[in-house]
């Protein structure tokens, strides 16, 4: 009876977790929950994922064995909880669920928060970056713009009027040229603070992860 309030309890919060399905069809009737359940804890699901499985599959006349899951997913977090991937996940941005046990965490999480710092460092470049090639976009844009109207400037037949037009717009983007060229450097400058940051970053952590 236990079990089987449990499994309608864990139908009923797959429903809520979203429809797409976890499972398919033939392997919800292989009833593999041990493997499932390994699986799911050594990719750092919490046990909640089990809700999502039931929700696949109640649809196939199938129920969870939500004890042979457990122990799967018991064995499968040992796996996940290890300071080496715990450097791993927090490198590539991936979400801690809280799931690994406190003797296991004790190496865990202070490995994933140092994780972080590398992928907020390599973020940080990335960004930095991106800004840099950002303006230098603009600086061309913006040059080839004052090339156009000193070409319309070249033109015969304009009135003094529409000359004093174009050299006023073009003392404007060479205004414009300017302000992107200080943050074109401002920028630059940010990539090399944010190098400098994964440079050092990496210096002192590699001592304890090793390189990568």
């Amino acid at each position: 009876m236990r079990t089987a309030v449990f499994s309608i309890t864990l139908i009923l919060a797959g429903t809520l977790l979203g429809s797409c399905a976890t499972m398919s069809e033939a392997e919800c009737l292989a009833g593999d929950w041990t493997g499932r359940g390994f699986s799911d804890g050594a990719a750092g699901y919490s046990q909640s994922r089990l809700g999502e499985h039931a929700q696949a599959c109640t649809k196939h006349g199938i129920v969870p064995d939500d004890a042979a899951y457990r122990a799967g997913w018991a064995q499968g977090v040992v796996r996940y909880c290890t300071l080496s991937n715990g450097f791993a996940q927090g490198r590539t941005g991936s979400s801690y669920a809280g799931v690994c046990p406190r003797e296991l965490e004790a190496d865990f999480l202070p490995a994933y928060e140092d994780g972080r710092l590398v992928h907020a460092a390599e973020a940080a470049i990335a960004s930095a970056r991106s800004s840099v090639d950002s303006r230098s976009d603009r600086l061309k844009e913006l040059d080839d713009k004052i090339e156009a109207k000193q070409g319309e400037l070249r033109a015969e037949g304009l009135t003094d009027e529409q000359r004093d037009a174009i050299r006023n717009r073009i003392r404007e983007i060479r205004r414009e040229r300017e302000d992107t060229e200080r943050d074109w450097r401002r920028a630059q400058d940010e990539v090399d603070d944010a190098e400098r940051n994964a440079r050092d970053l990496r210096y002192r952590l590699q001592r304890i992860y090793g390189a990568w």
